[in-house]
């Protein structure tokens, strides 16, 4: 006769085959593996926080370990339990540590949210997290925390970085990419690094483990004055500019001029993201050339956008002609 199941299910938002160890301050996940592609891990176990990722958690392809067996039922199996299928995690709120090589090989992970009560991550905890681009982070106080700093000074790709505010605003930001790469000094016989890409400086702004935004902002000249990737300067720029938390009226300017200079990629990447605010406020920087507002047309058509095909067809209709001055009529 079959013996009853040496581990114990509970009802969740997603799927999960846990490996856990009790404490006196909160529960440790040793293993994590889902079947799902968008994984939520829960905010406590059996009354009690999870507060710990202990080291290779989610490694795809980590070893099993000794612990407590839980398993959390969130909705229809399949049979791909395989962690390298996650592309959207959400980490517990009350995660304060993340062991070494917790995600390694999450090669399918793009996003991931996670709160501000983060304090310590091990080492390579990214390791073959080559899809991993955006960051979604939640404030949990008034004061910043350490969390932000931590993950974007541990990873060298590109990074979206979504924050939202206790106070509802939201803050976006890109970190540009950056490339290390060693040579060999033959004479000396030791290895040289060389950091590649205008990125470097955005990953290592954080002063104290914190964000000035002010410092963020002072890199933009010099980052445009180094070799640097187009599509990654049109993104931090346009980025600042719609969502300008902390920015000062001289930063602004700068961006807004980039972005002026460069209205045609401006008003396709509002377009890609089907952001009519943002849309409207490039359009306010200036009167677009008409080959830049019929090209713009021409996108929100070939997307079958209503709002943003209207709302280019006044920008053209109002447009000054080249020429003639603007009157109103009061």
């Amino acid at each position: 006769m079959r013996g009853p199941p040496n581990f114990e299910t509970i009802r969740g938002l997603t799927n999960w085959r846990l490996t856990i160890r009790r404490g006196d301050s909160g529960i440790s996940i040793l293993r994590a593996l889902t079947c799902d592609r968008e994984a939520i891990l829960p905010d406590e176990l059996f009354g009690q926080p999870v507060t710990e990722l202990k080291d290779h958690a989610l490694a795809a392809g980590a070893a099993p370990v000794e612990g407590e067996e839980v398993h959390i039922l969130g909705g229809a199996e399949t049979d791909d339990w395989d962690n390298r299928n996650i592309t959207e995690l959400s980490l517990p709120r009350p995660v304060q540590q993340i062991g070494s090589y917790a995600f390694m090989n999450l090669q399918s992970m793009e996003t991931l949210r996670f709160y501000d009560d983060l304090r310590s991550t091990g080492s390579a905890s990214f390791m073959n997290c080559r899809s991993f681009s955006r960051l979604e982070l939640r404030r949990t106080g008034r004061r910043q925390g350490p969390a932000l700093a931590l993950i974007v000074r541990s990873i060298q790709q590109e990074l979206e970085v979504t924050v939202y505010e206790t106070d509802g605003n939201v803050l976006r930001l890109i970190f540009p990419e950056y490339l290390e790469s060693y040579t060999e000094n033959n004479a000396a016989h030791h290895f040289e690094l060389r950091i590649l890409g205008g990125g470097y400086p955005y990953h290592a702004v954080f002063r104290d483990r914190t964000l000035l935004l002010a410092d963020y902002d002072a890199l933009w000249p010099a980052y445009l004055a180094q070799e640097h990737d187009e599509e990654s300067a049109l993104r931090l720029a346009y980025s600042r500019f719609r969502y300008p938390g902390g920015l000062s009226e001289r930063a602004g300017k700068r961006y807004a001029d980039y972005l002026r200079a460069n209205m045609d990629r401006a008003l396709s990447a509002a377009l890609r993201e089907k952001d009519m605010q943002g849309l409207r406020l490039l359009l306010e920087l200036g009167d677009p050339a008409a080959e830049t507002l019929d090209g713009a047309l021409a996108e929100s058509r070939r997307l079958q956008m209503t709002e943003a095909t209207a709302i280019l067809l006044e920008k053209r209709h109002v447009r000054p002609v080249a020429g003639r001055m603007r009157s109103f009529d009061l």
